[in-house]
């Protein structure tokens, strides 16, 4: 992580030490320094990777249809923007990169079987991850069994409790840290002003759960009462009783932790019911350019987490921000445009660093340096994650905004909920 956000960190976890409400869990990383190391070891290859002149293949899938599309498009597209850049400057390892990305489908078991087809039958030199974190919990062991270093979201804390050796979150998308960053900010407003009661409504599958996970650690740090706890699957076929429950349990934080189109869904119940909490989470969503395109003005005020914006102070995003402009005719780059262009930039800086193909030296790289990216500086642990973070959303005249933590905020967040327009 960036040092301005880890000395801020520091500075919050000693304030929360000092407050009756302690953020005893505050999420910020300590500041990092590149670690020393031995020269890399040389190709096992007998030709030395620039002298074949053959293209260097990358074998990914991704969710371009279903239930995660929405996002897994602009995954892609940070996928290929990566590799026609890097091709631009000559490729890596002096070959041009090329991407072979098969549909999923939004299915973790097509993810399993088309990696495992991209790399026993196209025979790539590299894979690249996939996503949801569904499908990259799945795909990990094989990355494992085929020895190749895969960098993604991850399946989420528990796919990184494996001993897992080649896979690497750079940057994770960590359910259990999504709403630090929330958190932190909440514990600032005045106690008398906070919501008492929560309601929840979570998709019931490895992401929601993962998400639960911060949900519930926040809301008893805050002291808040979570009075309703749904569970719902996918697709949602109608978020209105789940919403009328909440609201009549008098909540006043509504977490919706579930996708885009669910979270879409749900967004209009809220409106349909008239319900008004303070404060309105949503999991994952906000961060597409779908979500104003589908709910216009109803889509304001929703908070979220990330790992990735397009207001970061870090090299290269507003290079990212300025290509959006040009290829997509938007204000700014989506944040799964950016997180595809990190992970494929991480994977980029272990090859480069190994100056090889062998994944043992790439993973070993990866372990032993700090790697700097448009999402930061991270230097991995053992399981292949950063240290801990999470910077908080909310979407404001239609863009999702950072209104945390304060050396990155954008704008001030607006808080309680303003009630819906009719």
């Amino acid at each position: 992580m960036n040092r301005i956000l880890a000395h801020l960190f520091a500075r919050c976890l000693t304030l929360g030490i000092l407050v009756a409400l302690a953020l005893t869990a505050c999420a910020a990383p300590p500041p990092s320094t590149p670690t020393s190391a031995t020269q890399p070891a040389a190709p096992k290859t007998a030709a030395s990777p620039a002298a074949s002149g053959e293209p260097l293949k990358i074998g990914a899938t991704l969710p371009l249809t279903g239930a995660f599309a929405e996002t897994g498009k602009w995954v892609e597209k940070g996928y290929r923007y990566w590799a026609e850049e890097l091709n631009s400057k000559g490729g890596l390892l002096g070959r041009k990169v090329e991407l072979t990305i098969y549909d999923d489908g939004s299915s973790a078991e097509k993810a399993v079987n088309l990696l495992e087809r991209a790399i026993t039958v196209d025979k790539v030199d590299l894979v690249a991850g996939g996503y949801p974190g569904t499908s990259a919990a799945a795909q990990m062991p094989l990355a494992e069994r085929f020895k190749k270093v895969y960098v993604s979201m991850g399946g989420h804390m528990a796919s990184f409790k494996q001993g897992y050796k080649y896979s690497f979150g750079g940057p994770p998308l960590m359910g259990q840290w999504w709403y630090e960053g929330i958190w932190q900010w909440l514990a600032t407003v005045p106690a008398d002003q906070r919501p008492k009661k929560a309601a929840a409504i979570t998709m019931n599958n490895p992401i929601g759960l993962a998400v639960k996970d911060s949900m519930y650690d926040g809301l008893k740090r805050l002291g808040i009462e979570l009075v309703v706890d749904e569970m719902y699957d996918l697709p949602l076929a109608d978020a209105a009783p789940l919403v009328a429950k909440a609201k009549a349990s008098g909540a006043e934080l509504f977490l919706a932790n579930g996708s885009f189109a669910d979270g879409v869904q749900t967004i209009r119940a809220l409106k349909t019911l008239d319900y008004n909490p303070k404060i309105v989470i949503q999991g994952i969503g906000t961060l597409v350019p779908g979500w104003t395109t589908e709910l216009g003005d109803d889509g304001n005020y929703v908070f979220s987490g990330t790992a990735m914006h397009d207001k970061l102070p870090f090299p290269g995003v507003a290079d990212l921000n300025k290509v959006a402009k040009e290829k997509f005719n938007l204000p700014s780059a989506p944040q799964y445009f950016l997180f595809g262009y990190a992970w494929m930039e991480t994977l980029q800086k272990g090859v480069e660093g190994a100056r090889s193909l062998d994944q043992d030296v790439i993973a070993n790289y990866l372990r032993t340096h700090e790697i700097d990216t448009i999402g930061g500086k991270f230097k991995f642990d053992e399981r292949g994650l950063p240290a801990p973070y999470s910077y908080a959303t909310q979407v404001i005249n239609g863009r999702p905004e950072l209104i945390w933590p304060g050396a990155v905020k954008t704008t001030n967040p607006v808080y309680p909920k303003p009630a819906w327009k009719k």
